[in-house]
């Protein structure tokens, strides 16, 4: 005799009760009950997110894309490269976003946040640009028209632009590039507007490094978003690179942040890793390290309108730093072999102190 449909709901009903306490490991890993991770540290300190920067090259690193799209671990993604000009514009006028569409797909498909990086930075410009000679009208119409089609191509999905990235020297002077030497400081609110025409709902941000701690630098850009607010030009947030060395985080970070903050924008920790200037690293070294990261963490966790952190690529396999700094490194959370270091506790405690 067939059961009756009541009776076949209850069985199945006991079935997926009792199936869903048999978790595999594996299932358990993936973030399927994501028990702990940074992502989830910075979600329980009410952040937004945990994040990374990534390049798709490296995604056939099957240990390391399994630790990528864990979202207990990384809720956030921001393409390290292939959003920039060079990459999104490489011919007058003609735009390209198949490669930074993979990192968009990737983040549909995971259900993680999408930062945009970057609109307008002088470096890794495409030769039509870097070498060319523009008038003021043209080069503010082709500004305009870079940052309108990039922001307005991931609208809806970008949920924060870095708009600015580097825009000043260390002295608090403006960086002497393309767009300032020909359109003096007007291509930022240009770049600015476009990008809110583009996608009114995206956080607009400006972005630079050596801004973190009170100084001329700060300062600057403290003055920069005092005269964007007073002229109604659309500035919602700043971006703290946070490139620094083992115990080179600066005692003013906190102070600074609530500074920015103070002005109506927020604040995000943006391309976070702290590299040892001599290898390989002493034991003192590595607590420290490990200390540098709970600090810079802390400080974001202390201010409410500090946003989230995101770290400059997780593994110290694909840093950029021995690249660019020869003889530094091991500045990433994890080795080049996947293992946690202590950085990586640095950052769950930094998401756990408790400010009253």
């Amino acid at each position: 005799m067939l059961s009756s449909p009541k009776g076949v709901f209850i069985f199945t009903l006991s079935v997926l009760l009792s199936g869903s306490l048999i978790v595999s490991a594996d299932a358990a890993s993936s973030g399927f009950f994501p028990k702990s991770g940074l992502n989830v540290a910075a979600k329980n300190a009410r952040k937004l997110y945990l994040g990374t920067a990534t390049n798709s090259d490296q995604w056939n690193d099957t240990k390391y894309f399994n630790i990528l799209k864990n979202n207990a671990e990384f809720g956030q993604v921001t393409p390290a490269n292939v959003m920039k000009w060079f990459a999104t514009e490489p011919e007058e006028g003609v735009f390209t976003f198949q490669d930074a569409d993979i990192i968009a797909d990737f983040t549909k498909k995971t259900g993680k946040l999408l930062r945009g990086h970057n609109c307008v930075w002088y470096n890794q410009l495409p030769d039509w640009l870097s070498g060319g000679t523009f008038s003021a009208p043209d080069l503010a119409f082709i500004v305009s028209r870079h940052c309108f089609n990039l922001v307005s191509h991931y609208k809806g999905h970008v949920c924060i632009w870095d708009v600015i990235n580097e825009a000043f020297n260390d002295d608090g002077t403006y960086r002497s590039d393309i767009f300032f030497n020909t359109l003096n400081t007007s291509y930022i609110p240009l770049a600015l507007y476009a990008a809110r025409a583009a996608d009114p709902q995206a956080k607009l941000y400006i972005n630079d490094f050596n801004i973190e701690g009170i100084g001329a630098k700060s300062t600057a850009l403290k003055n920069l978003i005092k005269a964007l607010k007073a002229d109604g030009v659309p500035i919602d947030g700043v971006g703290l690179q946070s490139h620094f060395e083992v115990g080179g985080v600066p005692p003013t970070l906190q102070q600074n942040i609530e500074e920015f903050v103070a002005l109506g924008v927020e604040v995000a920790i943006t391309e976070l890793d702290i590299r040892f200037t001599a290898l390989p690293p002493t034991a003192a070294g590595v607590a420290q390290q490990q200390k540098d990261y709970e600090t810079v963490v802390a400080a974001c966790n202390a201010v409410e309108r500090c946003v989230g952190v995101t770290v400059w690529d997780f593994t110290d396999k694909y840093s950029w730093i021995p690249g660019t700094f020869p003889g530094q490194g091991d500045a990433c959370p994890w080795t080049d072999t996947y293992e946690k270091k202590p950085a990586y506790q640095g950052i769950i405690d930094g998401f756990k102190t408790h400010h009253h």
